[in-house]
């Protein structure tokens, strides 16, 4: 695995949000890419250089080379500025929560294919959305506990006017299909964390026809 690399660490051996998000999202998953996040972060220069056909505000940047698998992972620095600011692990509201669920998209999109390159198991672009929309109510819930409101916050909103038709469709499938699952989660799971977790968890490991399997039967 080669990786792109920012400039060292955060100030004093603190981690920063994204590290900590990716510990968060490991640890709930029970998974180990034992890669360190902040390495594979670039800036916005960096992230140009490599011309890459959309610019987003996260945007997760991946290259066969040879026989290694080259990650850079940019999150817009305003994101990470406020997130510093605004801590998640204190409060998730207004001020913080669209940038805390665009930082654990990136995060996830990471994690997830930083195992599945270690395993040398392909990932196709929708599963790979499709489990950070789930990361993303997973991780709010772990963060914030459950709230009505949650699932209409993540799920049904507008895409990007840049995208392509197949972007558009797949995005919007992902979306689609995790609030669907969000959905049966909140109806058969709450007050259960330990059963939470392990449909979690189960979820997590499957390929993408079992997990829109998953959801259609849940849902």
């Amino acid at each position: 695995m080669r990786r792109r690399r920012r400039g060292g660490p955060p100030p004093s051996g603190r981690l920063s949000i994204l590290g900590r998000i990716q510990l968060g999202l490991e640890a709930l998953y029970r998974v180990e890419t034992q890669l360190a996040i902040d390495a594979f972060v670039i800036d916005e220069q960096q992230r140009s250089a490599a011309s890459p056909a959309r610019m987003p505000r996260e945007q997760l940047l991946v290259k066969q080379e040879a026989d290694a698998l080259a990650l850079a992972l940019f999150i817009d620095a305003g994101v990470l500025a406020n997130l510093e600011r605004h801590d998640p692990a204190v409060t998730l509201d207004e001020a913080n929560f669209a940038d805390f669920c665009l930082a654990v998209e990136g995060v996830s999109h990471f994690v997830y294919v930083a195992l599945r390159a270690a395993r040398e198991r392909p990932v196709s672009p929708l599963e790979l959305e499709l489990q950070a929309e789930v990361d993303k109510f997973a991780c709010c819930l772990m963060v914030a506990g459950a709230d009505p409101r949650l699932r209409r916050r993540l799920y049904g909103g507008a895409l990007a006017d840049d995208l392509e038709s197949d972007e558009r469709e797949r995005y919007w499938t992902a979306n689609h299909e995790a609030s669907r699952y969000a959905g049966a989660l909140e109806r058969r799971f709450t007050g259960r964390v330990g059963a939470l977790l392990g449909e979690l968890r189960a979820f997590y490991r499957l390929g993408l026809s079992d997990k829109l399997s998953r959801i259609a039967m849940l849902a």
